[in-house]
C-alpha cells in the first residue's frame, strides 16, 4: 500500500488532535488508520527569515512523520489572516460584504503555498498518494505540478462552495480555478457543493463536462464528488471521563457548541430563544440555553463585532427574563475540553445547531452520538449546515427565521419519547454508517482509481479506464461501506 501524505494549513500533535476538533480530528483519524507523512504550519510566527526557509522540522509520532514550517509575521498577516480568512472564508460562506478584495493579500498567499510545495517535494516517494486539505492550500497542487510531481494529488474542501456568481466576485478566481484544476480529485462535503463548483468551472473558466463525468479545465481533467466528513462514534463516546459528578438538572438545557464566528448564526439563535421565552412564558424558569463559544481569530474586526453583539444580546435577555435563581442564557466564551463534551451533550434535551452556512458541522453528529438511547434529546439543525443533507430526521430549520426556530424549540421540548427514540435511532445509524473511516477510505480509494490513470496530459476522448474510475468514485460516494479496508 502506498504511503499517504497529508498537507494542511496547521499540524497538530497526533496524541492531542482528537481534542482539537475540526480538520485536525479528521486528519488524525486518517493517520491512525494509515501511517504516512503530515506537513503544515506549526503555529509559530517568526521573523522575515522564515519566508526563505523550505526545509521543515521533522519528528516522528506513532509511526507517522510530522513535517512543520513556521510562518513569518508578514506571511501570517497576508496568507493566513489576510487572504485565507478575510477573502476566501467570507466569500465561501456567502459574506461578500465583509471580504477584503482590495487588500493585495493574494501574492503572499501564493508564495506560502509555493514554500509548502518546495518543502514537501524532497520528502516525497514515487508511489506516495498526496491529500491536500482546505481553502488555505488551493494552489498547492499547482505548485507541486510545477516542481515535476506526478503523483496522484487529491484536494478536500472542508468549508462550503459558494454559488458561481459569488465565486466570480473574487478578483483572482481564475488563478484559484487553475489551482483546483491541478488536482486529480476534488472532494466536497455535499452534493450542493459539487453542483456549485461545476457551475463555476463551466461559467467562470469555460470548463466542460466530459462523457465520463469529469471536468476539463486548463487542459487538465479532474473529478469532483461529495465525501461527507464523519466522526469516530466509539472513540468519541469512549472519551467520556470515568468519574463525573452528576447533579439532577434544575432546568431543561438547550445546548449550542460553536466557535465564535459570524457564520455560526449565534445572534439569530439568541434572538430565537428570546422570542421563545416571549411567546411561551410558561417555559420561563424551566429552560436554559447554554452556549459554549470558544474564541477564534480575535484580532479580526468581524470577530470582535460578533463577540460584542452576543454579549449585548445575552445581557439584554438575561436582564429582561432572569431571576435570582435562573439565568436564561449561559454564555461561555472559552473552550470546553472535548472529553467533557460527551456528558454536556448527553445532559442537554436539545442540541441547537443553527449555522448560517457550514461545510458539515460535526457538533450535530457528536450530539446525536452522545445521547442516551433510552431517553434521547432532539437535534434542531440549520438547513444550511452540510450535515442537514444527511441528517433529515433532525428538526430542520431556517436560521434566518426567528419565529420558526422559536416554534421548533417548543416542538422539541414537547416531543414524545417514542418519536424522540425513532429520530435518534435513524440519526445514529446514519452517523455510524458515514463515519470518519468511511470518509477516509472512500476518498483515498477514489483518488487511487482516478490518480493512477491520470497523467499530466490526458487525451480529450475518455478511455474505458477513465469511465471505470468515475464509476468507482460514484460507488465510493454512494456505498462507501463496500470499499476495501
Amino acid at each position: 500500500m502506498s504511503r499517504i501524505v497529508l498537507v494542511s494549513n496547521r499540524v497538530a500533535d497526533l496524541a492531542k488532535a482528537s481534542q482539537a476538533g475540526g480538520v485536525a480530528v479528521a486528519i488524525a483519524d486518517t493517520l491512525h488508520a494509515r501511517k504516512g507523512l503530515w506537513l503544515g504550519w506549526n503555529g509559530r510566527i517568526g521573523d522575515r527569515s522564515e519566508e526563505l526557509r523550505t526545509r521543515p522540522d521533522l519528528t516522528e509520532s506513532d509511526g507517522t512523520t510530522i513535517a512543520t514550517l513556521s510562518l513569518s509575521a508578514r506571511e501570517h498577516d497576508d496568507y493566513y489572516t489576510g487572504y485565507s480568512n478575510n477573502v476566501l472564508w467570507p466569500v465561501f460562506h456567502a459574506r461578500l460584504d465583509i471580504a477584503q478584495f482590495e487588500a493585495g493579500y493574494y501574492q503572499r498567499y501564493l508564495d506560502v503555498n509555493k514554500r509548502f510545495a518546495q518543502a514537501l517535494r524532497p520528502l516525497l516517494n514515487a508511489d506516495d498518494t498526496i491529500w491536500v486539505h482546505d481553502y488555505h492550500l488551493i494552489p498547492l497542487g499547482m505548485e507541486l505540478r510545477a516542481l515535476g510531481v506526478s503523483n496522484p494529488i487529491g484536494f478536500f474542501l472542508h468549508i462550503p462552495v459558494p454559488p458561481a456568481q459569488m465565486f466570480l466576485a473574487i478578483p483572482e478566481h481564475r488563478e484559484l480555478a487553475r489551482g483546483l484544476a491541478s488536482y486529480d480529485l476534488i472532494g466536497l462535503q455535499t452534493k450542493v457543493d459539487v453542483g456549485n463548483l461545476i457551475d463555476y468551472l463551466q461559467d467562470g473558466v469555460f470548463g466542460r463536462i466530459l462523457q465520463d463525468g469529469r471536468i476539463r479545465a486548463f487542459d487538465r481533467e479532474l473529478a469532483i464528488a461529495s465525501f461527507p466528513v464523519g466522526i469516530d462514534v466509539d472513540s468519541f463516546i469512549g472519551s467520556r471521563p470515568k468519574r463525573v459528578r452528576e447533579q439532577p438538572p434544575t432546568t431543561i438545557r438547550l445546548l449550542g457548541v460553536d466557535r465564535l464566528d459570524y457564520t455560526k448564526g449565534l445572534p439569530q439563535k439568541f434572538r430565537a430563544f428570546n422570542r421563545f421565552l416571549e411567546k411561551y412564558p410558561d417555559y420561563r424558569r424551566k429552560v436554559t440555553l447554554s452556549q459554549i463559544a470558544p474564541p477564534t481569530r480575535e484580532t479580526m474586526a468581524a470577530y470582535a463585532d460578533i463577540r460584542h453583539e452576543l454579549e449585548t444580546l445575552s445581557g439584554r435577555i438575561n436582564g429582561r427574563y432572569g431571576e435570582l435563581d435562573w439565568v436564561p442564557i449561559q454564555y461561555i466564551h472559552r473552550t470546553a475540553p472535548r472529553k467533557m463534551l460527551v456528558d454536556i451533550y448527553r445532559n442537554s434535551r436539545i442540541g441547537f445547531v443553527t449555522p448560517l452556512r457550514d461545510g458539515m458541522n460535526l457538533v450535530a453528529k457528536e450530539y446525536v452520538a452522545a445521547q442516551d438511547p433510552n431517553d434521547p434529546g432532539v437535534l434542531i439543525l440549520s438547513r444550511f449546515a452540510g450535515a442537514a443533507e444527511q441528517m433529515k430526521e433532525a428538526l430542520i430549520v431556517n436560521p434566518y427565521d426567528v419565529e420558526e426556530m422559536a416554534n421548533s424549540i417548543k416542538v422539541a421540548l414537547e416531543m414524545g419519547l417514542t418519536e424522540r427514540q425513532e429520530r435518534y435511532q435513524a440519526l445514529l445509524a446514519g452517523v455510524r454508517r458515514n463515519n470518519t473511516y468511511v470518509w477516509c477510505r472512500s476518498f483515498l480509494h477514489a483518488l487511487d482509481s482516478v490518480g493512477r490513470r491520470n497523467p499530466l496530459a490526458i487525451p480529450s476522448s475518455p478511455s474505458d479506464a477513465a469511465r471505470k474510475a468515475l464509476q468507482e468514485i460514484e460507488l465510493a460516494r454512494v456505498s462507501p461501506r463496500m470499499q476495501p479496508n
